[in-house]
């Protein structure tokens, strides 16, 4: 094995191959990807199991170690995210703009790939093949670099992501793991500008400021996920105890997951006692302001810095708040450009909200948890950008494509 930056060199080289491979070449490498996963998930569990022991061993939290778990039905579901990826529609080289100049020049842009991606993440072992399945479609080449707490689960990953690509008369180095999670080769990567074009952090606050202090590369940052719930005064107190429920306690250890739920005071007295009822029975603590805790003494009282807090677990904070302003001035004051829901009869109120709060996710009476590129139709994403250049929100196939613009003359020369 060579050093780490000839693997990177390798994975540059094999970018160009992959730039110009047929859309259908590409697919190929997709659906042999899906039919390994599920011909290997033996394999796949077998590594998992050893990264769990080292896990449980490390003491490291259950929220974490479920997001590590290889269950069968992730592994199904990662097989299935690669076919859905694969089903997409080809970005690469697609037209999006057209015009025509008074001097008869076709003026166009035209989508394609960014080049290398570098991908760091952390614990949760299907990023692997998202992010391979998104790259791949969308022409790039890939850098992976997981945490250690999944190295085996990823490597083995790797190994049949690397098969696909092969039996598809494609290059194993357009998809690259790296074999160390040391953060010495993490921080060597990170100095690879003339060979990666963007890098994308996936993980918690210490990894993305590791990664933004330290890049020379450009970065697509994936910050932390303070989402909220806004109960407002007219919203169906039966819908909002759902989509509450849902948003915190269907997977709390997920950046999607709700983390503060804001209620209206017209309907706190009627709407609290119920919401702490039903998540109790769930295991959920909770950290309340003065005003919810006048309502229900039961919840613990928050502290200072509980609200803009990614709790990753089942605990949740709870204010009550006089109206949709200052529901909004709240999540602008604590929330992370992540994902925000309002629960409202009032489409004007919903509206306004959508409008106002500046999060890649603004939902209507829907959970939080619907932020992510496979439930909105992306197939999978390979992360959810916070910030706005390039790209907001999940991102997929499209957003891994940059636009160049391509003219077309008929002798023109300019005056």
């Amino acid at each position: 094995m060579g050093t780490l930056r000839d693997l990177v060199v390798a994975t540059r080289d094999a970018a160009r191959t992959l730039a110009n491979a047929d859309a259908a070449t590409r697919t190929v490498g997709l659906e042999a990807l899906a039919a390994r996963i599920r011909e290997s998930a033996q394999t796949l569990r077998d590594a998992n199991e050893i990264d769990l022991k080292n896990a449980e061993a490390a003491g490291l939290a259950p929220a974490m170690i479920d997001r590590l778990r290889l269950t069968p039905k992730v592994i199904e579901q990662m097989a299935v995210g690669a076919l859905q990826v694969a089903a997409l529609r080809d970005p690469v080289g697609e037209v999006v703009d057209v015009g025509v100049r008074p001097n008869g020049l076709r003026v166009k842009k035209m989508r394609i790939p960014l080049g290398v991606v570098l991908v760091i993440y952390e614990s949760r072992p299907n990023v692997t093949v998202d992010a391979a399945a998104l790259c791949i479609k969308s022409g790039n080449a890939v850098v992976l670099r997981g945490g250690k707490e999944a190295f085996e689960s990823n490597r083995a990953l790797a190994a049949i992501i690397g098969d696909s690509l092969q039996a598809a008369g494609l290059p194993r180095a357009a998809a690259t793991f790296v074999p160390t999670p040391d953060r010495d080769a993490l921080a060597d990567l990170l100095t690879f500008d003339e060979l990666i074009d963007v890098v994308i952090p996936r993980g918690g606050e210490g990894l993305i400021q590791f990664v933004t202090e330290r890049s020379r590369i450009p970065v697509l940052r994936h910050a932390k996920g303070v989402c909220h719930v806004f109960i407002d005064k007219d919203a169906d107190l039966a819908m909002a105890l759902e989509i509450c429920y849902n948003s915190k306690v269907e997977r709390p250890g997920v950046c999607n997951a709700c983390e503060t739920v804001l209620v209206h005071k017209e309907v706190a007295e009627a709407f609290l006692p119920a919401f702490f009822g039903k998540l109790s029975r769930a295991r959920v603590t909770f950290r309340a302001d003065s005003r919810a805790r006048a309502l229900v003494p039961a919840m613990d009282a928050a502290a200072t810095d509980d609200f803009g807090r990614e709790f990753l677990a089942l605990t949740v904070a709870v204010a009550v708040v006089d109206d949709l302003d200052a529901a909004i001035a709240h999540i602008a004051r604590y929330g992370s450009n992540h994902t925000e829901s309002i629960v409202t009869r009032n489409e004007s109120t919903a509206r306004r909200f959508q409008r106002e709060v500046a999060s890649s996710l603004v939902a209507w009476n829907a959970s939080t948890r619907f932020n992510d590129g496979f439930e909105l139709g992306l197939g999978a994403e390979i992360g959810i950008s916070t910030t706005k250049l390039h790209a907001f929100g999940p991102m997929g196939v499209s957003e891994l494509t940059a636009q160049k613009w391509v003219v077309d003359g008929d002798g023109q020369v300019r005056e």
